[in-house]
C-alpha cells in the first residue's frame, strides 16, 4: 500500500507540474510578424493575414482571409473573400454580405450586418473596426443559382482571453487527483486501523 500511495504522489505531483506549465505557456503571445512589430500593420500591410482558410461549400471553393496579422480594437481591419465554382473555376459575380454576432459562450447570437460588396478583381472585400476585444463570428452570405449559400468564421480581436475551457479542462483533471489521492489516503487509514484491531 505505501507503494500505490508514493506512486499516486508522484502522479499527482507530476500532473500539477504539467498543468501549471501548460497554464504558464498559453499566456505567451506573438507580437511581431515578420520581423516588425504588430501594432505597426494595418490592412494595406504587405504581411501574411491572421487567418486564411480555404473551404467548400456547394459548387463553391473559397479562401478568406483576415487583415492585418492581429487586429486589434479601434483599429482598421479587412476580410478578403476568393470565390470560384468547383466545376468551372469562373469567379462568384453575385454580391456578398457580411454580418457579425459575438462569438463568446454565453453570448448573444444577434447578427449585424457589416456591408454588401460586389466582386473586384476576383475579390470581395469588407473593411471592419470592432470597438472592443473579443472573439466574433462573421457569417458571409450570397446567393448563386437560385440556392442561398452561407459560412461562418471566427474573428479575434486584441489578445484571446479564450483560456476558460482549457483552465476548466486541466482544473477538472487536478480535482479529480486529489480526490483520488484522498480516498487513497481514507483507505490507506481505514486498512491500519483494522490491522491494529486484529492484531490486538
Amino acid at each position: 500500500m505505501y507503494y500505490l500511495m508514493k506512486k499516486f504522489k508522484n502522479i499527482f505531483y507530476r500532473m500539477t507540474f504539467f498543468t501549471l506549465a501548460l497554464l504558464l505557456s498559453a499566456n505567451a503571445f506573438a507580437h511581431h510578424v515578420l520581423g516588425r512589430p504588430a501594432y505597426s500593420l494595418n490592412e494595406d500591410s504587405n504581411t501574411p493575414p491572421s487567418m486564411q482558410v480555404e473551404t467548400q461549400i456547394g459548387k463553391y471553393f473559397l479562401t478568406y482571409m483576415i487583415f492585418p496579422a492581429f487586429p486589434k480594437p479601434g483599429e482598421k481591419g479587412r476580410i478578403n473573400i476568393y470565390a470560384s465554382r468547383i466545376d468551372s473555376g469562373d469567379t462568384l459575380a453575385s454580391p456578398i454580405s457580411f454580418f457579425v454576432r459575438d462569438g463568446g459562450w454565453f453570448a448573444d447570437k444577434k447578427e449585424e450586418e457589416l456591408g454588401t460588396q460586389d466582386v473586384y478583381d476576383g475579390v470581395y472585400r469588407q473593411g471592419f473596426v470592432f470597438k472592443e476585444k473579443g472573439s466574433y463570428i462573421i457569417t458571409a452570405k450570397f446567393e448563386a443559382d437560385g440556392e442561398p449559400y452561407s459560412i461562418d468564421f471566427p474573428l479575434q480581436i486584441g489578445e484571446s482571453t479564450s483560456m476558460l475551457p482549457v483552465g476548466v479542462a486541466l482544473g477538472s483533471i487536478v480535482l479529480v487527483l486529489v480526490a483520488v489521492n484522498i480516498v487513497q489516503r481514507k483507505r490507506l487509514i481505514r486498512e491500519k486501523i483494522l490491522d491494529t484491531r486484529n492484531d490486538a
